[in-house]
Order: structure tokens, then sequence, then C-alpha cells
């Protein structure tokens, strides 16, 4: 079952890190949105955290932050403890064969 109440709620905070963003770089909407390709009212709805702006506008915002590798935490694949286990233990030595090449 869809949760739309912490799907709008994770919406919003979005937006509102997008807007702490935009104002530490001193930007107002206009030249920001300019500046990502929307138009002010598509920023206002992403700041908003409107749940009807395209992936595209947020990965244009993404950019522009120089933050777009967050695009890649997206349906990240799922890691297993044993697998992380795994890759931090030291490599097995592996020895030659004792039998004797002809």
């Amino acid at each position: 079952m869809i949760d739309s109440g912490k799907i709008s709620d994770s919406l919003k905070a979005l937006g509102a890190r997008l807007r702490e963003e935009r104002l530490r770089l001193n930007e107002t909407q206009k030249v920001f949105a300019a500046r990502i390709g929307v138009s002010v009212p598509t920023l206002y709805k992403m700041e908003s955290g409107n749940h009807r702006v395209t992936l595209g506008h947020w990965a244009e915002a993404l950019d522009l932050l120089g933050r777009v590798e967050d695009l890649d935490k997206l349906l990240a694949p799922k890691e297993s403890l044993f697998d992380k286990y795994e890759r931090t233990q030291k490599p097995k030595r592996q020895r030659a064969s004792s039998k004797e090449v002809k």
C-alpha cells in the first residue's frame, strides 16, 4: 500500500533542501530557474515538493549543484552484510601448483 503522507513529506523535505541550496548560492528563483532551464512556477513547485515535477528537472538542478551523482543513489542495489564483509577481508594467498610442468 502506498503511503502518500510519507511520500509527500519526503518530497517537501527534498524541496526544502533545494531551496536551501539555492539560497546558499544567493540566487533568486528567477536566476536559478533560468540556469536549470525551467520556469519560475516550476522551480516553485520543486521547492514546494510538488510530486508532478519531472525527474529531468531534478537532474538538471542536481547537475547545476554539482551533485548529479546523487541520482545513482535512487534505487541503488541492496547490498547484503555478508557481501560487505567479504570485501573487507584480505585476499587469500594463491600458491603455485606443486606439480611439475613438463
